[in-house]
Formats: C-alpha cells, sequence, structure tokens
C-alpha cells in the first residue's frame, strides 16, 4: 500500500527560514571562514541551499554515518559510510544535519570530529525532535524548524529512499 503524505511545512516556508538561519550564521561567524560538514544523504539538499545563502567564506565535505536503515525510528547503532576527504585541525566547523531527533548519531559524530582538532563545532539541523531527545549533551546551535514526532519526508529526508525529491516537508500517513 502506498503512504500517503500530508504537507506539514511549505516550500515557501522552508526556504524562508533557512535564509533567516544563513543570516545568523552570516553573523555570528563575519570575518571567519567556516567549513560545513554536510551529513548525506539527507542532510545535501539543506546544505546546498544553506551555502547559497551564506556570504562568509565557505568550504564544505561530506560524511555519511547511518542509523536508519529502512526503518521509521533510528536503529541506535551508528556507523560511518563515508568519512570527511579533509583535515579539520584549526578550522571553523558547522556540522549541517537535515534532522535530529534521539541525537545518538550527532552525539557520536561530534565526539569522532573534536579528536580532529577543529578550532570550533558547532551544528545546524533543518528539523529538530527535541521530545525525542536520549542524548541530551547535543547542543543545537542553529535550527530552522522544531517539529512534533511525526516521521517526515520531503526536502532530503526519506523513507525507504523514496521522497527526497519533494520541495516541502511531509507527515508519512500509513
Amino acid at each position: 500500500m502506498a503512504e500517503r503524505i500530508r504537507e506539514l511545512l511549505s516550500e515557501e516556508a522552508v526556504n524562508r527560514r533557512i535564509s533567516e538561519v544563513a543570516d545568523q550564521i552570516n553573523r555570528d561567524y563575519a570575518g571567519k571562514e567556516i567549513h560545513l560538514i554536510c551529513v548525506l544523504k539527507g542532510g545535501v539538499f539543506f546544505t546546498c541551499e544553506l551555502s547559497k545563502r551564506l556570504t562568509i567564506p565557505v568550504s564544505m565535505d561530506f560524511m555519511s554515518v547511518s542509523s536508519y536503515g529502512d526503518d521509521t525510528k533510528s536503529s541506535g547503532v551508528v556507523r560511518i559510510v563515508k568519512d570527511l576527504d579533509e583535515p579539520l585541525a584549526g578550522k571553523h566547523v558547522l556540522i549541517v544535519e537535515d534532522i535530529i531527533d534521539s541525537g545518538r548519531t550527532l552525539s557520536y559524530l561530534i565526539e569522532v570530529l573534536r579528536h580532529r582538532g577543529p578550532e570550533s563545532i558547532r551544528l545546524c539541523t533543518l528539523l529538530d525532535k527535541p521530545e525525542r531527545r536520549v542524548k541530551k549533551q547535543v547542543k543545537v546551535d542553529y535550527t530552522c524548524f522544531t517539529i512534533p514526532d511525526e516521521f517526515v519526508v520531503g526536502y532530503g529526508l526519506d523513507y525507504a529512499q523514496k521522497y527526497r525529491n519533494l520541495p516541502y516537508i511531509g507527515v508519512v500517513e500509513q
């Protein structure tokens, strides 16, 4: 049976909020260069849209970290599927994620990256589900939207590799 998708956040609302967050990042990092780390696959849409709106110098790298597989709930087991190509020593790192819920993946990732000697590490997410947070120490510095505990797709987020290309954020209703 095919899933039904209910629109939660319109394309216009998402684009407007990304611009607002980019403005804040530009102010916070004025006079500095930042190194974006896009967490693949879902983060690529958000990272591209965010980076287009940044006026400060930006470099970028990609990392793939998995804890979901084809399910709608995190498995709790985090593994690095693709590591970074560039060293982080002395860089101002901004991790860009599509969604943060339990915090397990980001807690693990931040700890791994901290050992690589960056000047700073901050976290930016398109969507945050704080009520699902298991790892309370995960501090999100830039959040576009705080959403309820529903399984969402679109704008890079998927359900079994489907629906990433939706230009809005929708809720999967089965």
